[in-house]
């Protein structure tokens, strides 16, 4: 049914060409959730029919990542630590917590921030963290920009070269996803292993 519908506001969206694609894409990306694979994968097939610049899809897609990336990531900055001091003692969040995630955030959000993007649930989530902990905005940027023109160029290159074969494109959809998830666990993985190995040498 919610997939139903989103393809039908797909569909009425891409009426709308490249501003629709950034629409749907900020839409995605901030606080409302909304699967990227059912923009950019069409997307990608009317860029291999000619009927959209492939270019054009890509920076449709990534600037609006990046728009909600921002609403989430300002959203937090601005309103997140009043609501936490207020609700968060109902959470078990205190001030201790918040410290902890403001040191955290310091050190290690960049990379934090590059895996969030490219995990499914997460990637429309890890901003709000960042912007909580005051994350340095270029940094949050940066990385955000590169986790997110990953996932999208993935997407994009696949409704390309498989264009309306919903069979072969969940299959390859399902092994990239994989892919992906265990290529993170082995970036993760060695992040940790550097920053064990930082602190013995200190």
């Amino acid at each position: 049914m919610l997939r139903e519908l989103a393809a039908d506001l797909v569909e009425l969206i891409f009426e709308w060409g490249y501003f629709g694609i950034f629409v749907l894409m900020t839409i995605e990306s901030s606080f409302i959730p909304f699967p990227s694979e059912i923009v950019l994968i069409p997307a990608g097939y009317l860029a291999s029919k000619g009927e959209m610049s492939i270019g054009l899809v890509m920076a449709s897609g990534l600037g609006g990542s990046m728009t909600g990336a921002f609403i989430n990531y300002y959203l937090a900055l601005l309103l997140g630590r009043k609501i936490l001091s207020k609700y968060g003692k109902y959470f078990f969040i205190n001030e201790n917590a918040i410290e902890k995630m403001d040191s955290y955030f310091e050190k290690h959000g960049h990379i934090s921030t590059f895996i969030g993007r490219l995990i499914p649930g997460i990637r429309q989530l890890i901003s709000i963290p960042a912007g909580l902990a005051r994350m340095n905005l270029a940094v949050f940027s940066i990385y955000t920009a590169l986790g997110a023109g990953i996932w999208a160029f993935i997407l994009v290159i696949l409704g390309y070269a498989i264009g309306e074969n919903q069979e072969l494109i969940d299959t390859y959809l399902k092994q990239i996803t994989v892919t992906v998830l265990l290529t993170l666990v082995l970036l993760a993985s060695w992040y940790a292993y550097i920053q064990k190995q930082k602190k013995v040498k200190e």
